[in-house]
């Protein structure tokens, strides 16, 4: 992701800075795309985005600073992307920025921890069915290993439940990964609970945070009953297929904010530290812009081959915490 990034860093510049010729305003609904956007750092800190030379704003008038600059490039890409008219709907990062600026719940830190962290409760490869027996195989084959990796990786004990009521979290899991997630500044906690939110579930997510899980790998999870379902009773393609593409282009957006908004302390982090071969702009994890990538294809769910075979491990890391800047 982070060596993508770098050539978006780049070759994108001379991208943003491209005027598009032929662009035209449509008759539908909606306001006419800005010719162009650029991302710039002002003077005062941050990275600013200009849209026809204008500073971009939130929905509540605050100037639009985000803190790294990949995630400027990032936006101002999503805003170049745009055709005939401003489909806002399909820029998540926009939105999850104009979330972290605004903070229209009034959310503090604690608050948000404990909104993702709440969904471990009824997490949905905690929760199992009891029939028919092909299903119960299938989530047994497909989210215990999921189950075990985030065991071992953060030394706790989550289980599964075919209980009404979910399953019982203990007191120690809970308190291990509040503490995991307060590692993270307040911008990647947006992102984080995002995610969380799309996906229904704690532990796809840091899977998926880690690089455990790709996002069609993550989203397929979260979606195995369904899936199971589509298999037994046929595919609809106007519908079932236009979800499975949303839910993956926001959960890889969100998998996206999150790392884009921890980026300035990792590197600064691995800058400190001197002892790692990786470039600045490679972090935390190379290799993993296909894991990443907004326009990833759908994965087929009438096939449900086995999902979690041939990955990295991650199985004897520990947790690390970050610093916040």
């Amino acid at each position: 992701m982070w060596r993508s990034c770098l050539r978006l860093r780049g070759g994108g510049r001379h991208l943003l800075n491209s005027p598009r010729g032929g662009l035209t305003a449509s008759e539908g609904p909606g306001p006419k795309p800005p010719a162009h956007a650029r991302a710039y750092a002002p003077p005062a800190g941050g990275f600013e985005i200009n849209l026809d030379h204008r500073k971009l704003r939130t929905p509540q008038a605050k100037l639009f600073t985000v803190p790294s600059e990949a995630l400027a490039v990032a936006v101002a890409t999503e805003w170049d992307s745009q055709q005939d008219t401003i489909k806002t709907y399909t820029m998540h990062l926009t939105t999850l920025c104009n979330t972290s600026l605004d903070n229209p719940t009034q959310r503090d830190k604690d608050q948000l921890i404990w909104a993702a962290a709440k969904f471990l409760d009824t997490d949905t490869v905690c929760c199992r069915v009891e029939e028919p027996e092909t299903l119960v195989e299938l989530q047994r084959n497909e989210w215990d290993p999921v189950i075990g990796w985030a065991e071992r990786r953060y030394g706790v004990k989550i289980g599964s439940s075919t209980s009404i009521m979910g399953p019982s979290i203990p007191a120690r899991t809970q308190e291990v990964l509040v503490s995991h997630l307060a590692s993270y500044n307040m911008w990647a906690l947006q992102g984080i609970e995002f995610v969380v939110s799309q996906l229904k579930s704690m532990v796809l997510t840091l899977g998926l945070i880690d690089v455990h899980l790709t996002v069609e790998q993550a989203v397929l999870l979260s979606r195995l009953e369904e899936a199971f379902q589509i298999q037994k009773w046929g595919n609809v393609e106007w519908a079932h297929d236009y979800e499975l593409q949303d839910l993956q282009a926001r959960t890889a957006a969100g998998a996206l904010f999150v790392h884009l908004c921890s980026e300035s302390s990792a590197v600064k982090h691995k800058l400190l530290q001197g002892r790692h071969g990786f470039e600045p702009w490679s972090g935390k994890i190379p290799h993993a812009a296909e894991q990443l990538s907004p326009c990833a294809t759908a994965t087929e769910p009438a096939r449900l081959e086995p999902l979690l075979h041939n990955k990295r491990s991650h199985g004897n890391e520990k947790p690390t915490h970050r610093n916040e800047e």
